[in-house]
């Protein structure tokens, strides 16, 4: 590109023919604009060119034909606003840009620019006046650069750090719930025991009936924690490997029950599916959870599909995910979520609904289901036309257990030998051991580990170590079952927890019993922790 002489109109002269000063300053003078044109010609990642007053486009450099996808013989006279989009033109985007170039001397943008091909590309451009010695404006420079690559990557980035932030605020969310819920367990424990303790006493036909009242408001609190401890993902879990495609079939009544009869229900699931391992009591109420938010959200009707297939996810995938699993996919034609609520939706107690029409902690089950199962839960809207929630559960390896049909237990008859409990809290504690003692069994006490150790070592007649797990102190009942099993290895423990990181760990060791339990439940835990000692993997209630 050598300098440049106005022609006639302000036109700009593109030509190499500028008449000669002296031929010395003239020869050093081409050398110097054809030096000049060869570096703008071997600019490629900027697109480098001139205009004329007008907005026509003068020159043309490889980076321009790269960026813009025309050769020179195809845009030289062509007016410069063809690079705009269809909005920006109607808009008066490239005169604007003109004007505030020819007043403020420079202007500078960024926004879509449009190719010979149509696609759309994210640039930087920057137009620049170019006048001469007296201040008449000869035209305009402009230069081009392709930002769509660092756009998008900037836009991942922010999207992953959107993404880890709502991680972090639902783990943090998940810590309080799930201490909460622990802490919710011991007082339903206490409830639960003094109404049974109560119900064995029981005569007059209304004292009956209040405590059938209050066993049934206990049982929807254990519901409610059990759905907050899925969500904070501290509830131990049994996973099973799960034909999906079987199991989805037998929750078809569930969930057309669920549905009600405005609802179709359609299955779609791929005849080649995974195997799954997850928790069936879990699955199953996630996807009742769904399913009435979907049944909700469609209150003259629709159809909720329910479609499952394998999908890979390569290194590098959403939040890290990589692997095999099965997305399984639940659409509903309701009126969608709105884009501001989105981001909450996993939230404990959270609830668009009306007041009455929900606990708001569907969808955190559904959550804490998908996250303790290895997998996770994704969803899709468009306000006004439906949702789709999709769970992606990995792919198992393992083989399908044959299912087990156990017979109904029977009530455990009446027990006999003495129960060390170790139990910090001490309402817990009497309820415990009342119910231990309406099972006939003699009970001595410990207020801790420490004291527990020193009862064993002092009495040699304790036929059960019947300790909660989550206790203060530098040993808490996982550890002291541990010790235990080194210092007397005979000696059986069974374990209780409402809450506990180390449930998952100690359920490979010991039995353990969830609170709330109720009396047949602790009686089975107790014969078989006594029968058995310790059984890898054992898990009683």
């Amino acid at each position: 590109m050598s300098c440049r002489r106005v022609l006639g109109e302000g036109r700009i002269d593109t030509s190499d023919n500028a008449p000669p000063a002296d031929n010395a300053r003239g020869g050093g003078l081409r050398d110097s604009e054809r030096t000049f044109r060869l570096l703008v010609q071997s600019v490629t990642d900027y697109a480098i060119f001139l205009l004329d007053p007008d907005g026509t486009v003068a020159t043309w450099n490889e980076g321009a034909a790269r960026i813009k996808g025309y050769r020179e013989s195809e845009i030289l006279g062509e007016n410069f606003s063809v690079f705009y989009t269809p909005e920006d033109r109607a808009s008066g985007a490239p005169a604007a840009a003109l004007r505030r170039a020819r007043e403020q001397g420079r202007f500078e943008s960024e926004g879509w620019r449009v190719r010979k091909d149509g696609e759309r590309v994210w640039a930087l451009a920057v137009i620049d006046a170019v006048r001469d010695e007296s201040g008449a404006l000869l035209g305009f420079a402009k230069i081009t650069r392709d930002m769509t690559e660092r756009r998008d990557a900037q836009l991942k980035l922010q999207r992953a750090q959107e993404q880890l932030a709502q991680a972090q605020k639902l783990e943090a969310i998940g810590q309080l719930t799930g201490g909460v819920a622990h802490d919710f367990n011991n007082l339903l424990m206490i409830v639960t025991g003094q109404a049974q303790l109560m119900r064995l006493r029981a005569k007059d036909p209304r004292d009956v009936r209040a405590l059938d009242a209050i066993e049934q408001a206990a049982s929807s609190g254990a519901n409610l924690t059990r759905q907050l401890l899925t969500f904070a993902r501290r509830r131990p879990v049994s996973s099973v490997v799960i034909d999906l495609a079987e199991k989805l079939e037998s929750f078809r009544n569930l969930l057309t029950s669920s549905l009600g009869a405005s609802v179709a229900l359609d299955l779609d699931v791929a005849s080649d599916l995974w195997p799954v391992e997850a928790d069936v009591s879990e699955l199953e109420l996630a996807l009742v959870n769904i399913a009435i938010n979907a049944r909700d959200a469609m209150p003259k009707g629709g159809v909720l599909r329910i479609k499952a297939r394998n999908v890979s996810i390569g290194y590098g995938g959403p939040d890290s995910m990589s692997g095999d699993f099965v997305a399984l996919s639940l659409s509903d034609s309701g009126t969608g979520i709105c884009e501001d609520v989105l981001p909450r939706v996993f939230e404990p107690f959270f609830s668009t609904k009306a007041a009455g029409k929900g606990t708001g902690l569907g969808l955190s089950q559904v959550y804490g289901f998908a996250r303790q199962s290895g997998g996770d839960v994704r969803i899709a809207t468009t306000l006004g036309q439906g949702t789709t929630v999709t769970l992606r559960l990995p792919r198992s390896h393992s083989q399908r257990a044959p299912a087990d049909r156990e017979p109904p237990q029977p009530s455990p008859p009446r027990g006999t030998g003495t129960i060390l409990l170790v139990e910090d809290n001490a309402d817990v504690a009497q309820v415990s051991a009342l119910l231990l003692e309406q099972l006939g069994y003699k009970i001595a006490r410990a207020r801790d580990p420490r004291h527990a150790l020193e009862v064993l070592a002092s009495c040699g007649d304790v036929s059960l170590v019947f300790t909660d797990i989550v206790m203060p102190g530098d040993m808490d009942g996982l550890a002291l079952a541990r010790t235990i099993r080194r210092r007397f290895p005979e000696q059986p423990v069974l374990l209780t927890t409402g809450y506990s990181n180390a449930a998952d760990r100690a359920g490979c060791e010991f039995p353990i019993l969830r609170k709330p339990y109720d009396i047949d439940a602790l009686g089975m835990a107790v014969r078989i922790a006594q029968a058995g000692g310790r059984r890898n993997g054992a898990s009683a209630g």
